[in-house]
């Protein structure tokens, strides 16, 4: 059972924490391709296939597994082949990651989340830990966050200890003095366990737990209900 009264710090992740993450990524990719197709159509039609997207990706993280915590290198390298496969200018990258990457800005929050946020960061030093790379001051969140730590910039991404650690030492306590909150059941509720913490799962779709050998301290179906939890009557 969670503990309340050892939080100390939040550690957030966003991704389909705070809002819903593919929608923002779907619209990204018909943006990129739209911004592409007069300067390299070949390259922005083979970019439409989902599936020939997917595979390429999945061969660049097979050949490259030192840049499988970066989204940023990841996302250009996938780029920069599909242009040198259609025989089209590589010079496009950059300027086509950055339309890409102005676009997977654009996020829309949960309702609970914004609420939410200002809840937890009143009470709590609040830091995001996310394997993606969205960034909290150009989504206009900065103003909760004590830091911002991501698995592009870091290093490493979740599960691995470190990050989780990063987090703990970046909030001015220790490991076991932090909740975590997150929607993945591996990535955050397994990884953060992994690395002494106490979590919070954000089961918005209402899934089953699947992992019998360990559990989340606590399960909730929206930040508003963390909130709710975290509240000082709610403390044993």
């Amino acid at each position: 059972m969670l503990d309340a009264t050892r939080i100390k710090a939040i550690s957030l992740d966003l991704d389909d924490t705070l809002w819903p993450i593919w929608p923002v990524i779907e619209r990204a990719e018909q943006v990129l391709q739209d911004w592409l197709r007069p300067q390299a159509p070949l390259t922005a039609a083979w970019l439409a296939d989902a599936g020939e997207r997917q595979a390429l990706r999945q061969a660049i993280m097979a050949e490259r597994p030192d840049i499988g915590h970066d989204l940023r290198q990841l996302r250009q390298e996938l780029i920069h082949r599909a242009l040198q496969r259609h025989g089209e200018d590589t010079a496009l990258v950059q300027p086509a990651y950055e339309v890409f990457f102005a676009e997977r800005l654009r996020v829309q929050l949960y309702d609970d989340a914004g609420p939410a946020l200002a809840w937890l960061a009143a009470r709590y030093p609040v830091v995001a830990v996310s394997n993606g790379n969205a960034d909290v001051h150009h989504i206009g969140l900065g103003a909760y966050f004590r830091a911002h730590l991501s698995a592009q910039a870091f290093g490493v991404g979740k599960p691995d200890a470190r990050i989780f650690h990063a987090a703990a030492e970046a909030a001015g306590v220790q490991p076991h003095e932090v909740l975590h909150v997150g929607d993945d059941a591996a990535l955050d509720v397994l990884g953060a366990l992994g690395a002494g913490l106490q979590t919070a799962w954000v089961n918005r779709a209402g899934h089953d737990w699947q992992h019998a050998s360990m559990r989340p301290h606590a399960t909730v179906s929206d930040m508003a209900q963390l909130c709710a939890l975290l509240q000082p009557s709610s403390v044993p």
